[in-house]
């Protein structure tokens, strides 16, 4: 579990890099990069919202259980 946490992870930081260096590279409308930077953000929160439903499916199962943090 937490191998997927961390390609997750790995996975929405990359799709964030390659947004913002499309933004950098491009600018106007025609240009096909702003289309990868829209992709880009499309795929981050894909894998955001996959990655929130994996957590939430495993607490759920008992994979995973809170540990919290221990009151004084």
């Amino acid at each position: 579990m937490k191998w997927l946490v961390a390609l997750a992870f790995i996975g929405i930081l990359g799709a964030l890099f390659g947004a913002g260096v499309a933004m950098i590279r491009g600018g106007r409308k025609d240009d096909p990069t702003s289309k990868k930077m829209a992709n880009a953000l499309a795929l981050r929160v894909i894998l955001s919202v996959a990655l929130f439903l994996c957590i939430l499916i495993s607490y759920k199962l008992g994979w995973i259980h809170p540990t919290g943090i221990p009151k004084g």
